[in-house]
Protein backbone atom coordinates (compact mmCIF):
# COMPACT_ATOMS: atom_id res chain seq x y z
CA UNK A 1 0.00 0.00 0.00
CA UNK A 2 2.07 3.50 1.14
CA UNK A 3 4.46 3.91 3.29
CA UNK A 4 4.82 4.18 7.22
CA UNK A 5 4.82 7.74 7.47
CA UNK A 6 1.77 10.20 7.55
CA UNK A 7 0.69 11.43 3.74
CA UNK A 8 -1.46 14.37 3.58
CA UNK A 9 -4.88 12.01 3.44
CA UNK A 10 -4.02 11.38 6.58
CA UNK A 11 -2.84 14.50 8.41
CA UNK A 12 -4.60 17.69 8.00
CA UNK A 13 -2.23 20.33 7.37
CA UNK A 14 -3.11 24.40 7.30
CA UNK A 15 -5.84 25.22 5.14
CA UNK A 16 -7.18 21.54 4.63
CA UNK A 17 -10.55 20.97 5.24
CA UNK A 18 -11.51 18.06 2.45
CA UNK A 19 -13.67 15.40 4.69
CA UNK A 20 -11.83 12.83 3.44
CA UNK A 21 -8.50 14.04 5.00
CA UNK A 22 -10.84 14.11 7.91
CA UNK A 23 -12.49 10.76 7.87
CA UNK A 24 -9.97 7.72 8.68
CA UNK A 25 -10.80 3.67 9.37
CA UNK A 26 -9.03 0.89 10.24
CA UNK A 27 -8.37 -1.59 7.55
CA UNK A 28 -6.23 -4.41 9.67
CA UNK A 29 -3.13 -2.98 11.12
CA UNK A 30 -3.26 0.01 8.91
CA UNK A 31 -5.82 3.56 8.75
CA UNK A 32 -6.37 4.74 5.26
CA UNK A 33 -8.99 7.70 4.69
CA UNK A 34 -12.30 7.28 3.46
CA UNK A 35 -15.60 8.89 2.07
CA UNK A 36 -19.28 7.48 3.05
CA UNK A 37 -21.34 5.53 0.26
CA UNK A 38 -24.78 5.93 2.16
CA UNK A 39 -26.88 4.06 -0.66
CA UNK A 40 -30.27 2.23 0.25
CA UNK A 41 -29.68 0.19 -2.89
CA UNK A 42 -26.74 -1.08 -1.90
CA UNK A 43 -26.08 -4.60 -0.13
CA UNK A 44 -24.71 -2.75 2.73
CA UNK A 45 -26.22 0.90 2.47
CA UNK A 46 -23.50 2.37 5.14
CA UNK A 47 -20.07 1.78 3.83
CA UNK A 48 -17.09 3.99 3.64
CA UNK A 49 -14.52 3.78 0.31
CA UNK A 50 -11.04 4.36 0.76
CA UNK A 51 -9.38 7.80 -1.18
CA UNK A 52 -6.57 8.77 -2.15
CA UNK A 53 -3.28 6.28 -1.88
CA UNK A 54 -1.75 6.77 1.20
CA UNK A 55 -2.25 5.06 4.29
CA UNK A 56 -0.64 5.34 8.18
CA UNK A 57 0.44 2.13 10.09
CA UNK A 58 -2.49 2.14 13.05
CA UNK A 59 0.47 2.15 15.61
CA UNK A 60 2.57 4.83 14.06
CA UNK A 61 -1.17 6.84 13.89
CA UNK A 62 -2.19 5.67 18.21
CA UNK A 63 1.85 7.00 18.86
CA UNK A 64 1.17 10.32 17.53
CA UNK A 65 -2.82 10.92 18.01
CA UNK A 66 -4.78 10.43 21.25
CA UNK A 67 -8.76 10.00 21.35
CA UNK A 68 -10.74 13.50 22.88
CA UNK A 69 -14.00 11.82 22.26
CA UNK A 70 -16.40 9.46 20.52
CA UNK A 71 -19.42 10.43 19.18
CA UNK A 72 -22.31 7.66 18.41
CA UNK A 73 -24.58 8.55 15.22
CA UNK A 74 -28.24 7.46 15.30
CA UNK A 75 -30.83 7.97 12.66
CA UNK A 76 -34.41 7.02 12.60
CA UNK A 77 -37.01 8.05 9.84
CA UNK A 78 -40.42 6.64 8.39
CA UNK A 79 -43.01 6.83 6.18
CA UNK A 80 -45.20 4.97 3.71
CA UNK A 81 -42.82 3.91 1.07
CA UNK A 82 -40.17 2.03 1.77
CA UNK A 83 -37.24 3.23 -0.06
CA UNK A 84 -37.98 6.76 0.64
CA UNK A 85 -38.31 6.50 4.15
CA UNK A 86 -34.79 4.01 4.10
CA UNK A 87 -33.01 6.62 2.03
CA UNK A 88 -34.56 9.67 4.46
CA UNK A 89 -32.83 7.48 7.21
CA UNK A 90 -29.37 7.53 5.49
CA UNK A 91 -29.66 11.41 4.36
CA UNK A 92 -29.98 12.12 8.09
CA UNK A 93 -27.11 9.39 9.34
CA UNK A 94 -25.07 11.38 6.56
CA UNK A 95 -26.41 15.09 7.89
CA UNK A 96 -25.11 13.61 11.38
CA UNK A 97 -21.55 12.94 9.97
CA UNK A 98 -20.93 16.01 7.56
CA UNK A 99 -22.21 17.41 10.63
CA UNK A 100 -19.18 16.33 13.28
CA UNK A 101 -16.94 16.49 10.37
CA UNK A 102 -17.48 19.91 10.07
CA UNK A 103 -17.28 20.49 14.26
CA UNK A 104 -13.87 19.23 14.29
CA UNK A 105 -10.82 21.78 15.34
CA UNK A 106 -7.64 22.00 13.70
CA UNK A 107 -5.35 19.16 13.85
CA UNK A 108 -8.49 16.75 14.64
CA UNK A 109 -9.53 14.00 12.54
CA UNK A 110 -12.31 11.74 13.37
CA UNK A 111 -11.96 8.02 12.83
CA UNK A 112 -14.76 5.18 12.21
CA UNK A 113 -14.34 2.58 14.95
CA UNK A 114 -16.95 0.04 14.18
CA UNK A 115 -15.57 -2.80 12.35
CA UNK A 116 -16.86 -5.33 10.01
CA UNK A 117 -18.15 -8.43 11.16
CA UNK A 118 -18.60 -7.22 14.63
CA UNK A 119 -20.54 -4.15 15.31
CA UNK A 120 -21.26 -2.52 11.62
CA UNK A 121 -23.96 -0.24 11.46
CA UNK A 122 -26.94 -1.98 9.82
CA UNK A 123 -30.36 -0.57 8.93
CA UNK A 124 -33.34 -1.80 10.34
CA UNK A 125 -37.05 -1.73 9.11
CA UNK A 126 -40.23 -2.39 10.68
CA UNK A 127 -43.16 -2.25 9.36
CA UNK A 128 -46.60 -1.57 10.55
CA UNK A 129 -49.99 -2.01 9.13
CA UNK A 130 -52.18 0.64 9.26
CA UNK A 131 -55.97 1.87 8.07
CA UNK A 132 -55.80 4.99 5.52
CA UNK A 133 -59.15 6.03 4.19
CA UNK A 134 -60.04 2.70 5.29
CA UNK A 135 -57.39 0.71 3.22
CA UNK A 136 -54.88 -1.12 5.08
CA UNK A 137 -51.38 0.11 4.24
CA UNK A 138 -48.35 -0.31 5.53
CA UNK A 139 -45.78 1.99 7.02
CA UNK A 140 -42.31 1.80 7.35
CA UNK A 141 -40.01 2.69 10.51
CA UNK A 142 -35.75 2.39 10.05
CA UNK A 143 -33.58 3.15 12.27
CA UNK A 144 -29.68 2.21 12.41
CA UNK A 145 -28.41 -0.33 14.49
CA UNK A 146 -25.84 -0.10 16.55
CA UNK A 147 -25.13 3.48 16.16
CA UNK A 148 -22.05 4.81 14.24
CA UNK A 149 -19.47 5.24 16.51
CA UNK A 150 -17.17 7.64 15.33
CA UNK A 151 -13.40 8.68 17.58
CA UNK A 152 -12.54 12.34 17.39
CA UNK A 153 -8.49 12.17 18.06
CA UNK A 154 -5.90 15.05 18.49
CA UNK A 155 -2.26 15.14 18.59
CA UNK A 156 -0.77 14.06 21.58
CA UNK A 157 0.80 16.99 23.53
CA UNK A 158 4.36 17.43 24.33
Amino acid sequence: MGSDAPTPELTRSEGTRSPEALLLRRFGERLRGVEPRFDARALNEIGFHAVGSGDEAAEDFDARMVQAREVFLEAAADGPVQSEAEALLLDRLRASLDACLADLAEGEVAVVENQSGVDWPKTRERRKDVIVDGENRFHFHWRVEPPLRISIYRGREG
